[in-house]
């Protein structure tokens, strides 16, 4: 029998949709690789053509802008509220380059797939709009709620976070028991690998030891208040590691590298990060920017200090860390952040208490679960897989 085709199509519009859908994968295939062909596509640019390549390049300007412009993340995700799911969806998917629709379809029929699972709504909506594909669909949203444009219809569509599950079964009719489900946030398989232990990670790292130590992101994009914030830190010299990790943007690391640093203050910028999560497990605290990031401090116990919020969405999902967890805090004003760095250099107290917030919520990781309904999904159209 011909293993039915299981096809993970990556977008890249930022690491929030690229680290689930991968974590997701490798689970996938290495539990059920025997019984199925698992394909990963790299969907928009794979096939070089000029519609979709610009489809991809225009969906990450977009959420440059949105980091860029808070006024203008906030307009288009109020925006997208307003129209709600059908007219935002045709809005970006038909509308947004012209021939990108007709070539994404076209490609989707080249791929074959009895089955696309998906982070982003754009490669779902094709599979849902193309019947002739007979594929069934299933999309993780990797944020704290549903909105509009991962609200269209799928098969199986999966939140990893309670408060957007529930929301989401109250605003939008179509979702039930079965084509709707909570599971653990697909943090990357590699973090169960990375010690829990600061010292540790630090010595592999050649960090100082013993010395408080800061991590600051702000997505793959590196857009935020992080520049303020080191040079602030360096301002004062305060006794503290600095670990600001710029992902793409090289202009601001050569900015950092350019930077001269007192005798208390120990400044080790990154660029684009390999070793992301051990430098994250490293930290007594992770300063950045809302979006899915955050989950993965938490995951170690890491409180976070969420310093903004370029749209809604990263609005919501700051509230579900603070207000939900209570592991993190927000604070959007430069001095302030710096202020409470030093309050947690002298008075653990509040700091130590939101680790432990972190800490009580590592249980709710991992993709095995999502791996599992997906499989519970496939076998109802392939019942010999069992």
């Amino acid at each position: 029998m011909k293993k039915p085709k299981v096809v993970f199509p990556f977008t890249e519009a930022g690491m929030g949709h690229i680290m689930p859908l991968r974590s997701i994968a490798d689970t996938f295939e290495k539990k059920y690789g025997d019984r199925v062909e698992v394909v990963r596509s790299a969907f928009f640019s794979e096939t070089n053509n000029p519609a979709l390549v610009k489809f991809e390049e225009k969906m990450c300007e977009f959420v440059k802008d949105q980091n860029k412009n808070t006024k203008y993340g906030f307009f288009t995700t109020s925006a997208m509220d307003f129209f709600g799911t059908k007219i935002s969806s045709w809005f970006v998917m038909k509308t947004y380059v012209s021939g990108a629709y007709e070539a994404a379809v076209e490609h989707m029929r080249e791929l074959k797939p009895d089955m696309v699972v998906t982070s982003h709504w754009a490669t779902n909506y094709y599979v849902m709009t193309t019947p002739d594909l007979n594929c069934l669909s299933v999309m993780y949203c990797p944020d704290a709620h549903i909105n509009p444009l991962f609200a269209y219809k799928t098969d199986l569509t999966l939140v990893s976070m309670k408060t957007g599950y529930d929301k989401a079964r109250k605003k939008y009719k179509r979702y039930n028991d079965d084509n709707l489900k909570l599971v653990p946030f697909c943090i990357r398989p590699e973090a169960y690998a990375v010690p829990k232990d600061k010292k540790i990670n630090r010595k592999n790292l050649g960090l100082p030891e013993d010395k408080f130590t800061i991590v600051l992101a702000e997505g793959g994009y590196g857009i935020g208040k992080m520049k303020d914030i080191c040079e602030e830190v360096i301002r004062r010299d305060l006794d503290v590691t600095l670990v600001p990790v710029c992902g793409k943007n090289e202009q601001l690391y050569e900015h950092f590298k350019s930077l001269k640093v007192g005798e208390k203050t120990v400044f080790r910028p990154q660029g684009f990060c390999t070793k992301m999560l051990e430098f994250i497990a490293s930290a007594d605290l992770f300063c950045g920017k809302s979006g899915n990031i955050i989950a993965e401090p938490t995951f170690f116990g890491v409180p976070s200090i969420v310093t903004k919020h370029a749209t809604s969405i990263e609005k919501i999902i700051a509230s579900y860390y603070v207000d939900e967890i209570g592991c993190a805090i927000n604070l959007f004003e430069t001095d302030k952040i710096v202020d409470k760095i030093e309050q947690f250099l002298s008075n653990p107290e509040e700091l130590n208490a939101l680790a432990q917030n972190a800490k009580k919520n590592e249980n709710n990781y991992g993709s095995e679960k999502t791996a599992d309904y997906i499989f519970e999904l496939l076998c109802k159209k392939f019942p010999d897989i069992k």
